[in-house]
C-alpha cells in the first residue's frame, strides 16, 4: 500500500507577484526551492491564508535570493501581492518508508527569508 504525506512545505511565503498573462505555474526563488527540497516542474498545493483559496500547480525556478513567489496563470486570479500562503508537495511512500521519512518544513519571514526549518510539525495542544 502506498500512503500520500507532506514532503516539503514553504510556511508563511509571501506572494510577491501575480502574473496573469504568464505561463501557468507558481515562481519561487530557487534557494527556497532547495531548502524544501522541491522540484522544479514538481507539482506544488498553495493554500491562501488570507481568502482561504486552495489551489494545485506546479514550482518554477525564480532567481535565487529573489524573494519571488509569484503566481502566475489563471492561478493568478486566487493569489495576489502581500498574501500569506502556504506552499506544499506530496510524495507516495510505501510502507518500509514510512519510519524513517520526515518532511522538510521551511519557516518564513514577512520577506520570504528564512527563519527556521524543520523536520516535524509540533504537537496541536488544546
Amino acid at each position: 500500500m502506498q500512503l500520500t504525506l507532506l514532503k516539503a512545505k514553504l510556511h508563511h511565503a509571501r506572494v510577491t507577484h501575480s502574473e496573469l498573462e504568464y505561463e501557468g505555474s507558481c515562481a519561487i526563488d530557487g534557494h527556497l526551492l532547495d531548502a524544501a527540497g522541491i522540484l522544479e516542474y514538481e507539482q506544488i498545493h498553495i493554500y491562501n491564508l488570507d481568502n482561504g483559496e486552495r489551489f494545485v500547480t506546479y514550482a518554477i525556478r525564480a532567481q535565487e535570493g529573489s524573494g519571488i513567489v509569484s503566481v502566475n496563470g489563471a492561478a493568478a486570479h486566487k493569489a495576489e501581492p502581500g498574501h500569506r500562503v502556504i506552499i506544499c508537495s506530496y510524495a507516495q511512500l510505501d510502507q518500509a518508508e514510512l519510519a524513517e521519512f520526515r518532511p522538510n518544513l521551511v519557516y518564513l519571514d514577512e520577506h520570504n527569508r528564512i527563519k527556521r526549518r524543520s523536520r516535524r510539525i509540533p504537537v496541536q495542544a488544546a
